[in-house]
């Protein structure tokens, strides 16, 4: 497989293995994969199958054994955890099945937290760039709410506002649908399509066949492989 310079993230070879009970069990066997910026990609498959492992590798969140995984032309393998940690600043914003909204702060304070590394915007300028995120997903009148005040849906926006707090140029969400109604799963697939509209990659773990209506590119892992549906 040759690197194209127009895939943001590109996967060769991806082994990853892990060991119970003293026994190795080959979660990932030679994975390839490649992804363009301004699509929408869904990853599909069996529970247990790896799709977690596989996301968690991509946002730099998990290690491999083996092969190479190259961000914009870097191949992050060999990279510190402090730079891993800079390029998932940079690069990825996660979205969840579980929201991970901090219960103690406001909607605009969750959005604020990413930024909260960034010294070139003051804390005048990361409010403003909060506010306009959750504007941005019809959220301006729940910005001085706290989670346990807000729906499902309005918490998943919320946690997609915050995924973009550092306009990061990938989008990796898992399950993002995984606690929602049918009405609100759509709302959330236009919104992450929108999104890969906007020039954003888009990488989303479902099981939710609905996501095939907005996907780009479907891939399945099975086996350990990730192959295109």
């Amino acid at each position: 497989m040759i690197k194209k310079e127009k895939n943001i993230i590109f996967l060769n070879n991806i082994t990853k293995n892990y060991y119970l009970n003293g026994k190795e069990i080959k979660v990932l066997k030679n994975l390839c994969g490649e992804f363009e910026s301004g699509k929408f990609y869904a990853i599909m498959g069996h529970s247990g199958c790896g799709k977690t492992t596989l996301i968690n590798i991509i946002g730099l969140l998990d290690y491999i054994n083996g092969g190479d995984y190259f961000i914009n032309g870097l191949n992050v393998k060999n990279l510190s955890e402090n730079d891993k940690a800079y390029l998932r600043q940079k690069y990825i914003g996660f979205v969840f099945q579980d929201f991970y909204l901090d219960d103690h702060l406001k909607s605009i304070e969750n959005v604020m937290l990413p930024m909260m590394l960034n010294k070139k915007l003051n804390y005048k300028e990361k409010r403003a760039l909060a506010s306009k995120l959750l504007e941005s997903l019809d959220l301006k009148d729940r910005d001085e709410h706290f989670p346990k005040n807000l729906s499902g849906g309005e918490k998943q926006r919320v946690a997609i506002a915050r995924a973009l707090a550092n306009n990061p140029k990938i989008i990796v969400a898992d399950e993002p649908t995984g606690n929602l109604d049918e009405e609100n799963e759509k709302k959330i697939f236009e919104i992450l399509k929108d999104l890969s509209k906007k020039g954003k990659c888009v990488i989303v773990v479902s099981h939710s066949n609905e996501v095939k209506k907005y996907a780009d590119k479907v891939f399945l892992l099975d086996d350990g492989i990730l192959t295109e549906a």
